[in-house]
């Protein structure tokens, strides 16, 4: 388990954070009609989130393996910097991320909540998992929000990276 202070330093360096989607923006349900038609519901304090720190300068991008609609146009609505949709190797990206914003992968942020993002968990600056992530993420994490996936997760990084760079919350 990590320190406060250590997890003060490594929230300090983090210039963008990355998001899985379900399980993380959202709590993993997903609403089927009779015609076979979906949808999803997000927290809106963690659309809040995204907006706070990209007024801070902290872009967020969002990878996630699947190809929906509702997450490009949540993404759209909310400023989402970048959206990577059907990524199935998310930690194939990390290269390609660091490259587009100019960081080192210490500089990046990923919250995640599933097998299919331990890879990329393990090989970011600052790491992080909801309350209701699965117990590999948990044991491997910087990090285990106090908050459930779509009901604060995101919004409770963004304000530990606010709080520890000294930013404005606004």
């Amino acid at each position: 388990m990590i320190t406060k202070s250590n997890l003060t330093l490594k929230l300090k360096k983090i210039k963008v954070i990355a998001t899985d989607v379900d399980g993380v923006l959202t709590d993993g349900g997903v609403y089927y009609t009779h015609e076979g038609e979906s949808s999803k519901k997000f927290y809106i304090r963690d659309g809040m989130g995204i907006n706070i720190l990209l007024r801070n300068q902290i872009p967020t991008i969002i990878i996630t393996k699947e190809k929906n609609l509702i997450i490009k146009k949540w993404s759209k609505k909310m400023n989402v910097t970048k959206l990577y949709q059907g990524i199935l190797k998310k930690e194939s990206i990390l290269h390609e991320i660091c490259s587009i914003f100019k960081i080192s992968s210490k500089e990046l942020a990923y919250i995640g909540d599933d097998v299919n993002d331990i890879d990329l968990l393990k090989s970011v600056g600052f790491s992080a998992t909801p309350h209701d992530g699965i117990l590999e993420a948990k044991k491997i994490c910087d990090y285990t929000c106090n908050s459930n996936g779509g009901r604060g997760a995101f919004r409770e990084i963004a304000d530990l990276i606010i709080k520890s760079q000294n930013l404005i919350p606004r």
